[in-house]
């Protein structure tokens, strides 16, 4: 009876099994296969125990205790323990792998031309971080309609001052998408990101109050319209279906190498000082080029943006949140110039500045809300997604479009992409999604219930769209969840859990066409969490270490270093200067304990002068700037590293 004793060692190893790095439930033996004569045992593991995170360590310790825990001779045969699909070796993340698992890197994919929008009037590149990748991410629930009850609803209960649907935006929209965009990342959320709830639109079809739409020809470039349809706003509410996007038309002009000779002027009537997201809107024509130059004009100055057209035409395409003052000014538009370093056309379609509110009537009845507090079913109606993206349930059950729709949009956005080849789409090429939410369970007793992390490989035949394993979303995962709790545990002195690694069929982590996961980051439904959740230090730290493991994992994933952007500086201060009308602005450059390579190297300093917006800020190399000044001003600084 050997062999029964080898099984029930085997059950006894496995129900007695705990791990102090994560809460992994209860482990047991699924199977085993026992060959005498090729001397193999393959022991598989039940779900649980793949929930843990594999280290080099842990999983030499955990091969090391069961050989140990095994009759002779079958403790010399040659043992490979299975969780997930894989042996447990296989599971160890390849940022931690000495011989790396290439099903799951990129290998030879990889994005080489000119990203979808770049800030050119950014004084710095970061080519030691994400410059130039494209990063999709949302932060949970909205607003929605609730069919069966004719009204709208929140997807989640009201709990500690907020819900859900609130709660996971504080964290992602001040604090992660701002910390990869600064590293270079070009962000996309299929949610509105801007809380202002005026939108005013700016189009060759149709402009609204003193709004005004020119165009300058030139000798070259001479203005026409597109083939394909534009943006035009025939109605000021939708109903489902309805597409702006297909209702108007594009103008197109032939580019020029010399300085911009035509133009497409977008000058906004403003109903009140403050800060607007700017989006611009454009088709990808046969001869789109990618450096369409635009220059937004705002109370702090001027950027200048390089949009790639030829990818993203027909949707909003983001450039940047800027201060606008009240009414038409000629500091406050945005121009298009037919100026390129490539022989081509540019296309000029709508503008529009702000968040604006919601739109979109479900029921005969809008939401009455800003439209960023709304489910992202109807920001994609709104930003030209096809019918299918949004509407799968036929305008029949919006909860269900929309946790199908943030996957999708991205999917359709990545269309014809490297990263996603077999769909249709724009071509945008992100390389990975990461949805934030905060359900990670609840718990009787007053302890923190920590961070779950989400993924699915059963899915497609266990492929991404690329040919890519669907591991690589676990490496995804299983990194978040490491730095999330390592940075929590060192800054807050708590003891931040972690909890389990689920392979499980969720609709954000099954549609999605490359690496993607979900991170329930805490539990909104417990006060031991929540009392750090609404802590904005807590948020800040959980930005920065998002940021960081995503950083980690993109340049890992294409086998490249990485350097981590610096903290804020301390001890900032003014001083009248030596010289009459100037000042000296000295500052600390903060080291990183838990960083080594985010040493402040140089500095940006940000000017405001009297009421205006801040300058895209000049770049300096020691920890303090002169800077003169006139007299009877306001003037106002900012300092990053």
């Amino acid at each position: 009876e050997p062999d029964r004793n080898v099984e029930q060692r085997l059950k006894d190893f496995f129900t007695n099994f705990e791990t102090s790095y994560a809460n992994i439930g209860k482990c047991r033996l699924d199977r085993y296969e026992l060959n005498h004569s090729k001397k193999a045992l393959h022991v598989y593991a039940n779900a649980n125990f793949g929930y843990q995170p594999f280290t080099p360590e842990n999983t030499e310790a955990i091969y090391r205790l069961l050989k140990q825990s095994l009759p002779g001779p079958v403790n010399y045969y040659d043992i490979t323990i299975y969780a997930d699909g894989k042996p447990i070796e296989e599971l160890i993340p390849n940022i931690l792998q000495k011989k790396q698992d290439k099903s799951r890197l990129w290998q030879r994919i990889d994005y080489k031309g000119a990203p979808w929008v770049q800030n050119m009037s950014r004084p710095y590149l970061a080519s030691k971080g994400l410059e130039g990748r494209h990063i999709a991410l949302w932060q949970s629930h909205g607003k929605y309609y609730k069919n069966n009850k004719g009204s709208w609803e929140w997807q989640r209960p009201r709990l500690f001052c907020t819900t859900e649907d609130l709660f996971t935006q504080s964290f992602v929209v001040p604090y992660i998408i701002p910390m990869l965009e600064n590293a270079g990342a070009v962000v996309y959320t299929p949610r509105e990101r801007d809380r202002q709830r005026n939108e005013v639109i700016v189009d060759n079809n149709t402009v609204t109050g003193k709004s005004i739409y020119l165009e300058e020809k030139s000798r070259k470039g001479k203005w026409k319209t597109s083939p394909l349809p534009g943006f035009a706003r025939k109605r000021s509410v939708y109903t489902d279906g309805q597409n702006p996007f297909r209702d108007g038309t594009a103008r197109f002009a032939a580019t020029e190498k010399k300085p911009e000779k035509a133009f497409a002027q977008w000058i906004p009537d403003i109903p009140e000082t403050g800060k607007y997201a700017v989006y611009v809107s454009y088709q990808t024509l046969p001869g789109s080029v990618s450096d369409a130059k635009y220059l937004v004009f705002h109370k702090g100055g001027v950027t200048e943006f390089k949009v790639n057209q030829q990818m993203g035409g027909g949707t909003w395409v983001y450039l940047g949140t800027f201060e606008f003052d009240k009414g038409t000014n000629d500091y406050g538009m945005v121009v298009l110039s037919n100026e390129s370093k490539q022989k081509g056309v540019v296309c000029a379609d709508a503008v529009r500045f702000g968040g604006g509110m919601g739109n979109i009537a479900r029921g005969g009845q809008t939401s009455g809300l800003p439209r960023y507090l709304e489910g992202a079913r109807y920001f994609a109606q709104w930003a030209g997604m096809p019918y299918p993206v949004y509407g799968g349930y036929e305008g029949k059950n919006d909860m269900n479009d929309d946790i199908n729709v943030r996957s999708r949009t991205v999917n359709y956005l990545a269309g014809k992409s490297l990263f996603n080849p077999t769909e249709e789409g724009l071509g945008i090429p992100f390389e990975m999604s990461m949805a934030l939410h905060s359900d990670a369970g609840f718990s009787k007793e007053d302890e923190i219930i920590g961070t779950l992390g989400i993924y699915t490989t059963n899915f497609n035949n266990g492929r991404l769209h690329a040919g890519t394993d669907r591991h690589a979303s676990r490496d995804l995962s299983d990194i978040l969840l490491t730095q999330l709790q390592r940075d929590i545990r060192s800054t807050f002195n708590v003891d931040w859990t972690r909890r389990s690694l689920w392979n499980r069929n969720y609709s954000e982590t099954r549609l999605p066409a490359v690496p993607s996961t979900i991170v329930e980051l805490l539990s909104h439904q417990n006060f031991a969490d929540m009392r750090l959740g609404h802590d904005p230090n807590f948020k800040f730290t959980v930005g920065r270490a998002l940021y960081k493991a995503i950083l980690q994992y993109i340049c890992s994933q294409h086998g490249r270093d990485y350097v981590v952007q610096p903290l804020p500086v301390s001890h900032f201060a003014i001083r009248f200067g030596q010289k009459k009308n100037t000042l000296e602005l000295s500052w600390q450059g903060e080291e990183d304990p838990l960083e080594p390579t985010a040493k402040p190297r140089e500095y940006i300093v940000y000017t405001r002068i009297g009421r205006g917006g801040f300058d895209n800020g000049v770049r300096v190399s020691s920890p303090s700037h002169t800077v003169k000044i006139e007299p009877g001003i306001v003037y106002s600084f900012k300092v990053t590293a």
